[in-house]
């Protein structure tokens, strides 16, 4: 076993924070050789239940979960901040000549090595992730991660229309290949894969179908797609598939909506898409910076607590304008204070923390493995440094309350804040 002494934080099971101090986390292998917390919490007494662990003291510092990212696009790395009318002119003019390089292994493989240093670099321990719709994309995205011994999850992206030349696939090719990629990633070290249509207007009937088939042959597997992002989109979504209730019940009409299927943006709701994300158990990736960046809208925090559909924060690089998970705290707390357009309200800095770390991985299905540091947890986690420049240093000491303290960090922290980031498998390495 091992020990690290620094100020604590993590959350019980109702998403409030516990906070020590003078914190001690104690991690140690499980029967497959993967590093688990241990115990934690105040460091006398948890030091007295380990007399005999050696202790690593990181004095000034904050041990934190690693931040879960509940949805990015790892082939859209380099077209970050590209400007734009809006949602659709962005994919024809941008995304899509991006991804349609991802038919090359040297290129996914460069890219996906970039996205890592990335994420690790911004305290982001596990993202559910879209590649492209290049089955070599997936493969390079798997295989680094596998490397660098990381919880991941992507999927084959499906669009086989509606989509140009370089990124469309075929129907049939389309779903044996992501058959193929389930049999040889899903639940491998701690990988996943996700079923991913790119959202409905670019997938036939037919993907659609053959995509719930899937869902259904592999339930724990995840699904991962867009829904009502745009308010063009949706009246697209509407005229392609006319019988549907709304744009999201085009998904439950293919057996797209369970337990682990996580759709990003759902801005344009009403209370009877709400609670159908509840009732299936679907969640939400919400993606403030993406959504402020191209004017999609904002996301109405107060309509899915009232409701009680499960949802986390999400980066959406590249639509979204950083990977760093403080910029998309922040800007969460910028989209709930919105009143004019839906109803505002304050979300306090621990709430904020929670919804991208343990609130996103229960939201993943992965309550009590990631996202914590409670006992039993893997042990992904983050030194934070609260001086990490001289505003941080002068803030952070005049907090007289965790949230102050929390606040201070996602107003004014970046990349600089995080110190180191741990990995699980790597402690073992």
């Amino acid at each position: 076993m091992q020990a690290y002494r620094a100020s604590l934080l993590r959350f019980d099971a109702a998403g409030q924070p516990v906070f020590d101090e003078d914190g001690l986390l104690v991690v140690g292998l499980d029967a497959a050789g993967r590093q688990r917390v241990v115990d934690a919490g105040a460091f006398g007494s948890v030091a007295a239940r380990h007399p005999g662990v050696a202790v690593t003291h990181w004095p000034g510092r904050i041990i934190a979960p690693g931040f879960v990212d509940m949805h990015i696009h790892f082939p859209q790395t380099d077209i970050i901040g590209a400007p734009s009318e809006g949602l659709l002119p962005w994919l024809e003019n941008y995304t899509f000549p991006a991804e349609s390089r991802f038919a090359e292994p040297a290129h996914a493989a460069e890219v996906a090595e970039v996205f890592f240093d990335e994420l690790l670099r911004n305290g982001v321990t596990t993202s559910l992730t879209f590649a492209t719709s290049h089955p070599a994309s997936v493969q390079a995205f798997f295989e680094a991660a596998q490397r660098r011994c990381l919880r991941m999850i992507t999927g084959k992206v499906l669009q086989d229309r509606h989509s140009p030349d370089g990124v469309r696939d075929q129907t049939e090719q389309s779903l044996i290949d992501t058959e193929s990629l389930i049999r040889q990633w899903h639940n491998v070290d701690r990988l996943g894969y996700a079923i991913t249509p790119r959202f409905a207007p670019t997938s036939t009937d037919a993907q659609l179908r053959g995509a719930g088939e899937l869902a259904a042959k592999y339930p724990d597997t995840w699904i991962h797609s867009h829904v009502a992002e745009n308010k063009d989109e949706v009246k697209w979504a509407r005229e392609l598939f006319p019988g549907a209730r709304s744009y999201l019940d085009v998904y439950r009409g293919f057996g797209l909506m369970r337990e682990r299927a996580v759709y990003a943006h759902c801005i344009h709701f009403d209370d009877d898409d709400r609670r159908l994300m509840r009732e299936t158990g679907t969640a939400a990736a919400v993606s403030p910076t993406s959504n402020l960046f191209l004017g999609s809208g904002f996301f109405d925090f107060e309509g899915a607590d009232r409701i009680g559909c499960a949802y986390g924060l999400a980066s959406d690089v590249g639509g979204g304008t950083s990977f760093s998970p403080f910029s998309t705290m922040l800007a969460a707390y910028y989209v709930g204070r919105e009143g004019q357009t839906k109803p505002g309200l304050s979300i306090a800095p621990s709430q904020l923390w929670w919804r991208h770390t343990g609130g996103a991985a229960r939201a993943l299905g992965l309550a009590g493995t990631i996202g914590n540091l409670q006992p039993g947890c893997e042990a992904d986690f983050l030194v934070l440094d609260p001086k990490a420049t001289p505003m941080l240093a002068r803030k952070t000491a005049r907090a007289d309350s965790l949230e102050e303290l929390l606040f201070a960090l996602i107003v004014l922290g970046d990349d600089r804040l995080v110190e180191r980031t741990v990995i699980s498998q790597a402690l073992a390495a």
